[in-house]
């Protein structure tokens, strides 16, 4: 097991400097102090785990709480993914403040010998028990999985509705590998948290069945990040016209801009010019901002106008575009030399599985079944 953590370790590492490598974007700076901390804290486990639970109490304390930075290093990865425009500030710094608080109770406690004695994570009971605000900084360092893996569900909902506004393919900015990850590992996590909590209270299970099950998570874990992150590249690129955005904002912040009936009336009419005439949603990639750029309206207009007069998002209303190119090439002899797959890869559709969903979707028929009818 010993080796396995140390392959864990060196991968950790090995996929921060590869990160390094990169042109690197905020969420890629995350990564790697991310890596580097798990590289750490596997590495130190895996080289000193025998001794240190059972000779170094306070420092055995001080090397759990670091697992209250797993969670926010997962959110603020997340964060910068989905955030157009975010940064690390001040406000940022809070997530940190458990694990600060956790230490600086040990330091605290390292001077005063009848609180530290009573510090241990083997399930040796002392004549007084186990401090009370201890047993609440390993509550609190449980529950820091569970919150911060409920927060990560609530950015991936966050990003789904970014997407439809902004994106009219779905595959290459969805998150899948990292949704899953956090989906399998949040799971996996809380259980073994569980069991940690029931050996604490209870004495059930040993101690280093705990442990070695949160490090082999993390190992595991690790080789996944590190792998998948050092792909990812970044969602929502940055435009130097300021009017070139996108629109990841609610719609209230727009509710205050007057947006005159005539000027959407015009909108309209020159949208669906330039969608009949030009076909920018042959292009599989068209993103909100593209269009805008072509039609030389402000990319909030324009998502504005998609919304409040076509009725559909952005994501539907290319997708409707398209769903209409394949059927109208479908009956035309001149592409019946294409397989439908080929039609819809011509018509904007980048994947088989997202053309067979859109279009099922807007058509009620799979595309075999519609050809059938016509």
């Amino acid at each position: 097991m010993k080796y396995i953590f140390l392959i864990a370790a060196f991968n950790a590492l090995f996929f921060a400097v590869l990160v390094m490598q990169k042109k690197k974007a905020l969420h890629d700076k995350i990564l790697i102090y991310w890596l580097v901390y798990l590289g750490l804290y596997t590495g130190i486990y895996a080289l000193f785990s025998n001794k240190l639970f059972i000779d170094f109490h306070l420092l055995s304390a001080s090397f759990i709480s670091l697992l209250l930075l797993h969670g926010p290093f997962l959110f603020l990865y997340i964060s910068a993914l989905i955030e157009q425009k975010f940064e690390f500030n001040r406000k940022k710094l809070l997530h940190f403040i458990p694990f600060i608080l956790f230490n600086l109770f040990i330091v605290i406690a390292s001077f005063l010998p009848e609180i530290s004695e009573r510090i241990r994570l083997d399930h040796v009971e002392s004549e007084h028990g186990v401090p009370l605000l201890f047993n609440l900084f390993l509550i609190l360092t449980v529950l820091s999985g569970p919150f911060y893996f409920i927060l990560s569900i609530l950015l991936f909902k966050k990003l789904d509705i970014n997407i439809f506004n902004n994106f009219s393919s779905y595959e290459d900015v969805n998150l899948d590998w990292l949704r899953k990850l956090v989906y399998t590992f949040g799971a996996i996590w809380t259980v073994l948290m569980i069991f940690t909590t029931v050996h604490h209270v209870f004495g059930m299970f040993s101690w280093v069945f705990c442990t070695h099950g949160l490090s082999l998570s993390l190992s595991v874990f690790i080789i996944l990040i590190g792998y998948f992150g050092l792909k990812q590249k970044e969602i929502f690129i940055q435009y130097h016209d300021n009017s070139i955005e996108y629109v990841t904002e609610p719609k209230t912040k727009y509710a205050s801009v007057v947006l005159k009936e005539a000027d959407a009336e015009k909108y309209v009419s020159k949208i669906r010019h330039l969608m009949s005439k030009e076909k920018p949603y042959l292009d599989a990639n068209l993103s909100l901002p593209a269009l805008a750029s072509k039609l030389n309206i402000p990319s909030h207009h324009l998502s504005r106008v998609i919304n409040e007069q076509f009725n559909v998002n952005f994501f539907d209303f290319v997708n409707q575009y398209r769903v209409n190119e394949v059927k109208s090439r479908m009956g035309n002899p001149e592409f019946e030399n294409l397989s439908l797959l080929g039609i819809a890869f011509d018509s904007g559709f980048n994947t088989k599985s997202a053309f067979n969903r859109v279009f099922k979707k807007i058509t009620g028929l799979t595309p075999s079944e519609y050809k059938k009818q016509t």
